[in-house]
């Protein structure tokens, strides 16, 4: 874990460090979602429901369904609380924002449990649900 990231993170005490990488991991995700992969500079900026839907992605490939779980033991208990960890690190000079970036864009994003449990479906490779059987079966 970067070491300003962490840092950070005990010094303001309400999110895990955890969280701060996770945002950080998430970004690369966010700018491919949004079509800006090849981008370079501030072309790569996305906005706050644009990162929240990189996030997204993000949790259910790495926890799954104990996406929500994961986030909540982390401190973060609603998306607002994802916009007051950007904010930390802008203030810190760790990410960059544009003028038109609001700590608002975050309120209401998403529910967690919705997101993440609810509809989820297990992703099994063939050769796991057996011979002459897929998943659409079960």
């Amino acid at each position: 874990m970067s070491d300003p990231l962490r840092k950070l993170a005990l010094k303001d005490g309400r999110y895990a460090p955890e969280a701060f990488q996770f945002l950080y991991e998430s970004l690369d995700h966010a700018v491919k979602l949004a079509g800006r992969a090849t981008a370079e500079g501030t072309e790569r900026h996305v906005s706050g429901q644009e990162l929240l839907a990189g996030m997204r992605v993000h949790a259910l490939e790495a926890f799954g369904p104990l996406a929500g779980h994961v986030w909540r033991a982390w401190g973060v208990h609603e998306t607002l609380d994802w916009g007051r960890i950007v904010f930390l690190l802008v203030e810190e000079g760790l990410l960059n924002r544009q003028d038109a970036d609001s700590i608002e864009d975050f309120r209401d994003g998403f529910d967690f449990d919705a997101s993440f449990q609810r509809g989820y479906r297990t992703q099994l490779e063939p050769d796991v649900l057996g011979p002459g059987t897929s998943e659409e079966g079960r």
